[in-house]
């Protein structure tokens, strides 16, 4: 049976990045989170504090993509997520928006970056905010029409990610069983089977 398959191929990644060890450490400089505190007033006079999140000096805009082959298949990946219960993600490719870029580059860069493929048309689906009461941080899903694998992955030097290929109906179940548990997962693949039903 296909799903319990996926289920097999995924336990060995997640064996391969399973978290063996983890200490705090102490601040050694540069820091990708911060926060800054701001001094709001309303027209009404009333004054309050926010505080908001930022990643690496930018407001963590990112983009998630659900990428779809020629013969109908689709990627997930696997990466520590070592705050989490498990300690590893399962999910579909995602990733901050660098200065310069529109939502749609980022989504092309980061199609090539995690899974080495080109994308023949992408398609938009819904914008939304992370989380608006600490962050600016605004949010693109694409569905990526007809995916082919031209590239090696190229990861940053702090990104540990593996990829397979699955079918659809696997995405679906991995999605509907709780194995995809994060919210910008679930909202780009719902939006995506939206769409791809609507095609059919």
């Amino acid at each position: 049976m296909k799903t319990r398959k996926i289920i097999e191929d995924l336990e060995k990644l997640k064996e391969e990045l399973n978290v063996v060890d983890m200490d705090q450490t102490p601040n050694a400089g540069h820091k990708f989170l911060d926060i800054e505190t701001h001094q709001v007033t309303l027209a009404n006079g009333k004054t309050f504090n926010r505080e908001k999140l930022t990643k690496n000096n930018r407001d963590g805009s990112a983009v998630v993509i659900v990428p779809v082959t020629l013969e109908n298949e689709t990627f997930v990946i696997v990466q520590p997520r070592v705050f989490t219960k498990n300690g590893i993600g399962v999910e579909i490719p995602a990733g901050y928006i660098d200065p310069g870029e529109t939502p749609m580059m980022a989504a092309k860069r980061e199609l090539r970056e995690e899974i080495g493929c080109e994308s023949q048309e992408l398609i938009p689906l819904k914008s939304y905010y992370q989380d608006q009461g600490i962050s600016a941080a605004y949010n693109t899903c694409f569905l990526a029409l007809g995916c082919i694998e031209k590239y090696p992955q190229k990861l940053d030097c702090d990104e540990y990610i593996k990829y397979m290929k699955c079918s659809l109906d696997d995405l679906y179940y991995l999605l509907d069983t709780g194995i995809i548990n994060d919210a910008n997962g679930i909202i780009a693949i719902e939006e995506a089977r939206k769409t791809l039903k609507r095609k059919n």
